[in-house]
């Protein structure tokens, strides 16, 4: 390659053209129609690590994406946006990976949400089955959440050991110890079972249902995440691996739902 290509590749085009456009994109969006609440599947990490640092740990990936993750809740904050979620570990990934990679995803997980909390600009909330995960981590991530509890600021949640159907299984167990608690008979909360109820014992109870959910990797799957929630969100896949997702991909995925009408199953 001539020094001249390596030069325009590395260089062009300039950042302040790309900050030039993605200001024009962000100032044309209509803030009314904006989401309230954006969740991300941060996907292609270890595909990123195995073509940008070959021979490396694949913890350089999840390094790199925990780094993007971090800009991608800035610029959520900076187009006021009252709700996030990103989930950066499903179930599966925990009976799948082996130990030696897990263990190091686990490390960078968990410097994230406390670098999340220690910023005390947000409500930081780890959502999904924490007891899977080593009771020294689950501590950590519990008391990283409670110390931002009283933060009125947007909130984030970060989906760990996060599976959908754990969720909804999660959520029957707790409305059935409830009305049990109250005395209630099984046959009781067959006859009496309503939508709603379901809904008050989910991992993000209390919280506006996604709005839009990204992918990028060029994956087009949910994957099981927030099987409930999702039933009328808006999907925007992207191609690039998550480290490489830019802002412009960000405000795209913003401008596109703003495009759309929604329908709601209607």
């Amino acid at each position: 390659m001539s020094p001249l290509r390596r030069f325009m590749d590395k260089w062009w085009p300039p950042q302040w053209l790309y900050l030039t456009y993605e200001n024009q994109v962000l100032g044309g969006l209509d803030k009314e129609s904006l989401p309230k609440h954006v969740a991300v599947l941060a996907d292609g990490n270890r595909r990123w690590a195995r073509m940008n640092a070959p021979g490396e740990p694949l913890v350089a990936g999840y390094r790199a994406g925990a780094a993007k993750l971090m800009e991608f809740v800035e610029w959520c904050d900076e187009a006021d946006l009252q709700v996030i979620t990103l989930w950066v570990l499903s179930t599966d990934n925990l009976s799948r990976s082996s130990d030696d990679e897990l263990a190091p995803l686990l490390g960078v997980i968990d410097e994230l949400v406390q670098e999340l909390a220690a910023t005390k600009r947000w409500r930081v909330q780890a959502v999904g089955a924490l007891e899977l995960l080593p009771d020294e981590m689950a501590a950590s991530l519990r008391a990283a959440s409670d110390s931002t509890a009283e933060i009125d600021g947007m909130h984030v949640n970060v989906a760990i050991a996060y599976g959908g159907r754990h969720e909804l299984r999660d959520a029957v167990r707790s409305l059935l110890a409830e009305r049990a608690s109250q005395g209630a008979s099984l046959e009781d909360v067959a006859q009496t079972l309503e939508i709603d109820q379901i809904s008050e014992h989910l991992y993000t109870k209390g919280q506006p249902d996604p709005d839009l959910i990204i992918r990028t990797s060029g994956e087009q799957r949910l994957s099981g995440f927030l099987l409930w929630q999702s039933a009328h969100s808006e999907f925007y896949f992207c191609e690039a691996l998550w480290p490489d997702f830019r802002r412009t991909d960000f405000l795209r995925a913003l401008r596109a739902y703003t495009q759309r009408e929604r329908r709601f199953g209607r």
